[in-house]
């Protein structure tokens, strides 16, 4: 076992443990502490592979393979370049927080909902580092299981519905993906390599079809506009620590495959179709940042908020320049720590006052002066303001947009415009003014624990703004080298 298996496969052990220790009350403090010290030893054994990264090379590191299923040829083929490095460890840090935020909110089988994430945390990993195709998909789909109880479980009232929905709607467009595999494993000789498949001379057609199949597993993931429905409603619906694992690191699983089989398998037919890819997300950016202004449910507005945020990634991935596609890598690390704190910062209000509703607080800066500061920072990085993490990536993508076409960057610069207006407007109803009812009046400040995870999240948003070096220099060569395999036409 390689540093990559540990990292995949630490988390998931202790999640296993955790599910054998059985949901008995008088046991949820050993429960709680169990998770932590799984989650503290998830994102240790990630430490490593940042510390040992060799940056300025595009090659494959840490490279782990081994034959899985012969019959098929499937191997157990585990590496990370500069794209998925920062991914694993966003991954296992979130994970730490999720545990953290949880500690004294989820009182009934918590041993499950630990055990969930931890092993939610180890699949997700493991689709940032798998190699082979058949195991990409495996890890892919099987990220659908633990989720899909979290929101079932511990959901709000609507929550068997939202748990189907966000099932079938990623399910559904999984499968076409699958059939893209199996093709791509014909055509190959028998092979999952990914590197196999990059080489592979394919005409227009399959080229697009093989595009578009790809396309509805990936922007269903994202989401993409028209495919992103699915979203506010399984946010609205999920327990604080889902909606924050969601945001923060589920979302990021469509677009990194865009990255490792959209763009280097087709990248005929992803020049082709780049046009369209631009639209819709341009449409993303735009439009459901307007939808986004409308809201009165805090987790709906921060959940179409994200929808508009990754509309900045797809359009960085299909500029098909260095600053656009690091623009998009960048955001989406970004992202992950502005929308975690986020959710983390609403679900904080909503265990005091049990409400989501914007219009039930009003005056919070009055009772809790500690987290509302929090509040006004994540909102700027919400916002996009500089010298916060929301600020470096959604910069490079739009200085990319605007080195391809002008418009384009014209139209994505709007953004920040909108970004700026549903993040001020609701944390202006929510935390200023004077105190709007008893239930913000009794509200009381956040204690150390709520403190250390607010903490933790503005330190990543603060270091990754003002000082994004170490974010970037270790992309900036596997970028390059995926735009330079994206450039050369892989027709016959």
């Amino acid at each position: 076992m390689g540093l990559l298996s540990f990292a995949i496969w630490t988390p998931v052990l202790f999640g296993v443990l955790l599910l054998a220790m059985g949901g008995d009350k008088r046991e949820a403090g050993a429960v709680r502490w169990l998770a932590l010290l799984g989650s503290v030893a998830g994102l240790a054994v990630t430490v490593p592979l940042y510390t040992g990264f060799e940056a300025g090379s595009a090659a494959m590191q840490f490279v782990e393979r081994v034959l899985w299923i012969p019959a098929f040829n499937v191997h157990y083929h585990l590496a990370i370049d500069g794209i998925s490095l920062w991914l694993v460890l966003l991954t296992a840090f979130i994970n730490l927080i999720v545990v953290l935020a949880g500690w004294e909110v989820i009182q009934e089988r918590v041993n499950q909902y630990m055990g969930a994430f931890l092993i939610l945390s180890g699949l997700m990993i493991g689709v940032f580092a798998a190699q082979d195709a058949m195991l990409f998909y495996v890890f892919f789909e099987a990220t659908l299981i633990p989720m899909y109880l979290i929101i079932g479980v511990w959901g709000g009232p609507n929550k068997i519905y939202a748990a189907f929905k966000f099932f079938l709607y990623t399910l559904l467009g999984s499968l076409l993906m699958l059939v893209a595999l199996i093709y791509l494993y014909n055509v190959s000789g028998g092979s999952f390599d990914l590197q196999t498949w990059y080489k592979l001379p394919l005409a227009a057609k399959p080229q697009t079809l093989l595009f578009f199949a790809f396309f509805a597993a990936f922007a269903v993931k994202i989401p993409m506009w028209p495919v992103h429905t699915w979203l506010p409603d399984v946010h609205v619906e999920a327990p604080t620590g889902g909606s924050a694992v969601l945001a923060a690191i589920m979302l990021k699983l469509g677009a990194y495959g865009f990255l490792r089989f959209s763009l280097p398998i087709t990248p005929d037919a992803a020049h082709e179709w780049s046009g369209l890819m631009v639209g819709l997300s341009l449409v993303a950016v735009v439009y459901v940042g307007l939808v986004a202004m409308v809201q009165q449910d805090m987790k709906k507005l921060v959940a179409y908020s994200s929808v508009a945020h990754m509309g900045f990634v797809s359009l960085g991935f299909f500029l098909f320049n260095d600053l656009g596609v690091s623009g998009a890598i960048v955001q989406m690390i970004a992202h992950g720590f502005v929308s975690a704190a986020m959710f983390l910062g609403i679900g904080v209000l909503y265990d005091r006052v049990h409400s989501r509703e914007i219009a039930s607080y009003g005056g919070v800066v009055n009772t809790m002066p500690k987290f509302a500061a929090f509040a006004l920072l994540f909102t700027m990085a919400n916002c996009g303001l500089p010298g916060t993490a929301g600020f470096v990536g959604e910069w490079m993508v739009i200085l990319g947009a605007v080195k391809a076409n002008f418009w384009v960057g014209t139209i994505a610069a709007s953004a920040l415009i909108f970004g700026a207006a549903y993040s001020l407007w609701m944390f202006k109803r929510v935390y200023l003014g004077p105190v709007a009812n008893d239930d913000v009046k009794a509200l009381h400040d956040i204690n150390g624990r709520e403190f250390l995870v607010m903490a933790l999240l503005a330190v990543m948003v603060l270091y990754m703004g003002i000082h994004p070096k170490p974010f970037t220099d270790v992309m900036d060569a596997s970028v390059a080298e995926l735009l330079k395999h994206v450039a050369v036409s892989k027709l016959p």
